[in-house]
């Protein structure tokens, strides 16, 4: 399971250090494509299929403009023996991640944000409104 989040630089070819507590479960490939926002989406192969299988329940017109924003830019990754994972240029600029970044691992994906947009979207989320989410969960 991927949680927490951590501080990371941009090196000047494009790289981050990529968490050591999410390696086991995304060390080898890992697929990573643009957010619905101003992020990064990083997936393991398994869990790639899994996000994209849902795709296949829309309707067509909606289904090839849902694959064109997330297929078309997506690029397969991996870690190298140094711990750094290469960010494709392309990837970088969609997501302005230029120096400080943000990995945050969202259970069965991690994102990677600039820093100071990551703060702004923390400081956006209220207990409240958690909380009212919360509450349409459907019991166990």
């Amino acid at each position: 399971m991927l949680i927490n989040s951590s501080q990371h630089a941009v090196d000047a070819k494009g790289r981050i250090f990529f968490p050591m507590r999410f390696r086991d479960d995304m060390w080898d490939k890992i697929v990573i494509c643009r957010g619905i926002g101003k992020y990064l989406m990083l997936f393991s192969p398994e869990e790639w299929k899994r996000f994209t299988d849902r795709f296949n329940r829309l309707p067509d017109s909606s289904r090839e403009k849902v694959r064109r924003f997330f297929f078309s830019v997506a690029a397969e990754c991996s870690v190298d023996q140094q711990g750094r994972l290469l960010l494709p240029q392309n990837l970088r600029e969609f997501a302005g991640l230029n120096k400080n970044v943000t990995v945050a691992g969202m259970q069965d994906h991690a994102e990677i944000w600039d820093s100071d947009v990551w703060a702004q979207a923390q400081e956006q989320i209220s207990a409240d409104e958690i909380s009212g989410l919360m509450d349409t969960l459907p019991l166990a």
